[in-house]
């Protein structure tokens, strides 16, 4: 039976509270006071997902044999490198911490946000610098460059995401990748599974992306 606690203890429970609440309240806050948008479990399963898919179609054109087994009773087994466990491992070892090359892209509202490449906001920026216009927007201009606290957290999140669905991504890698879509089954069969899904279906690809936001910044050089 519930008990009303003693007056000691009621600072450490509203300690408690109020650490709760703040942790609740995080994300609104930061994007309320510094503008920072934290990606949600859809951006980051879309991210995470083309990043690996286009990783994987980079070797998948390759054509090595790779033998394992180290026993002198049993001749070594070959298996083709594009269906590799190593080839999963060398993908998914590098996927994360790529993110870190990704920008906030605040001229977008959905998912493509996150994408490689200058925002068209800090290319202007420099622009007006190489025209002798000074700029103060309260970040030293050495850290333009750096990572977001989005692209950080992104990363993290990536992280998260990959150690919770190992073996989701395993299944897909050797049994059902010639069936579906990486997207549709990681993100729509697993982790957002109970979640919104909406950003889905917002097409796009960062490569892309990247070469769209490079191009039109060089026409507006050249009017």
């Amino acid at each position: 039976m519930w008990r009303c606690p003693r007056l000691e203890s009621i600072p450490l429970v509203v300690a408690c509270c109020w650490m709760l609440l703040r942790a609740s309240l995080a994300d609104e806050f930061d994007e309320e006071q510094y503008g920072v948008r934290y990606a949600t479990d859809c951006e980051v399963c879309k991210v995470v997902t083309l990043e690996l898919a286009r990783t994987l179609e980079k070797t998948a054109g390759r054509h090595e044999v790779l033998e394992t087994g180290y026993s002198v009773e049993k001749e070594k087994k070959r298996t083709k490198y594009a269906k590799s466990e190593l080839r999963l491992v060398e993908a998914l070892d590098a996927l994360c911490e790529g993110l870190l090359s990704y920008n906030i892209h605040k001229e977008r509202d959905d998912w493509t946000r996150f994408a490689p490449g200058t925002s068209e906001t800090f290319r202007a920026l420099e622009g007006l610098v190489a025209k002798g216009v000074k700029v103060d927007i309260g970040i030293p201009q050495e850290l333009w460059h750096k990572p977001p606290a989005e692209v950080t957290q992104l990363k993290t999140q990536c992280e998260t995401l990959l150690e919770a669905h190992e073996e989701d991504i395993e299944e897909w890698y050797f049994h059902r990748q010639e069936k579906e879509d990486l997207e549709d089954h990681l993100c729509r069969r697993h982790f957002l599974r109970r979640k919104d899904q909406a950003c889905l279906d917002v097409k796009g690809d960062v490569e892309t992306m990247a070469s769209n936001t490079e191009k039109g910044y060089q026409d507006r050089e050249d009017l």
